[in-house]
This record gives C-alpha cells, structure tokens and sequence, in this order.
C-alpha cells in the first residue's frame, strides 16, 4: 500500500510540473506575439518595405508583354497589342494597391506616386494603340511618381529606391 502512495505522489508531482512549466512556455509565446504587433504597428520601415515589394511584384506580374515589346527591335502587331493589354493590367494592378495604416504619414505622397505610376501606364497602353507610340510621356509621369515614392521613403529615413530598375 506504501508503494501505491509513493508512486501516486510521484505520478502527481510529475503531472503538476508538467502542467506548470506548460504556462510557462505559452505565455513568452503571447508576449511575443503582442510585442511583434505592436513592433509592426510602430515600425513604418518595416511597412513601407512591405508596400514597395507588393508594387514591385505586383507591376512584374503583369509587364511581362510591355517588356518583350520595349526590348524587341523589331516587334510585331501581335506583341504591340498584347504589350497595351500588359499595360493596362498593370495600370489596374498599381491603382488596387492600398497604402497600409502604419504609412499614414506618408499616405499622400504615396498616393499621388500611385496615381502618376498608373497613369504611365494607361499612357503607354493608349501609346501602343497608335501607329508609331511615343513613351517619352509616359516615361516621364513614371519618373515623377518614382521620385514621389521616393519622398516617401526618405521621410522615415530610408533610401530612395530605384522603381524603375526592378520592373523594366
């Protein structure tokens, strides 16, 4: 009956030990949680570097045509209507982006870069539609909202990316 007894004892202590440092290993894990929360709540880099990959990806997923038109020497009615098809998916890509709340501060400049980008866009794919396009406009509004974008990001201390280095 000793024997019994002990080994309850024992087999309660082990059950109460295991249960106790259960707690303990899940509550680090809450207040990790809430602290990266709040770190990306209060961490407008981390947001505006999150921002800028989804334009990057998103404009790349889309410009594919645009680009094989731009860079061939000679390019055929085919490509040119798909490089304006490319265009404007990529004008409707940019306009869909939402700026994230942590980016409040910096939310007209990024706005108004969103707005001059898209608009490059649409000005390529009408461009394409003509005879013999021009995109030194176009190219132009795009610089203007790159540069925008950049102010945006010098505004929390970062460095200006170049937008037009990753989508062409």
């Amino acid at each position: 009956m000793k024997k019994r007894w002990i080994l309850l004892t024992a087999l309660m202590m082990a059950i109460g030990l295991t249960a106790c440092s259960g707690q303990k290993e899940a509550e680090p894990e809450k207040k990790e949680t809430e602290e990266a929360g709040k770190e990306a709540a209060s961490n407008p880099k981390k947001a505006m570097y999150k921002f800028y990959m989804s334009l990057v990806n998103g404009i790349n997923e889309a410009d594919a045509d645009l680009n094989a038109y731009l860079s061939e020497e000679q390019p055929t009615a085919e490509m040119k209507t798909a490089a304006s098809e490319s265009a404007s998916a990529v004008a409707s890509k940019v306009e869909s982006l939402e700026i994230p709340t942590e980016l409040k501060d910096q939310k007209a400049d990024l706005e108004a870069a969103l707005k001059d980008i898209a608009g490059s866009y649409k000005a390529k794919a009408e461009e394409l539609k003509k005879d013999t396009p021009s995109m030194e406009a176009a190219d132009a509004t795009f610089t203007q909202g790159e540069e925008k974008l950049g102010t945006a990001f010098e505004s929390i201390d970062m460095k200006k990316p170049s937008l037009a280095k990753e989508v062409n």
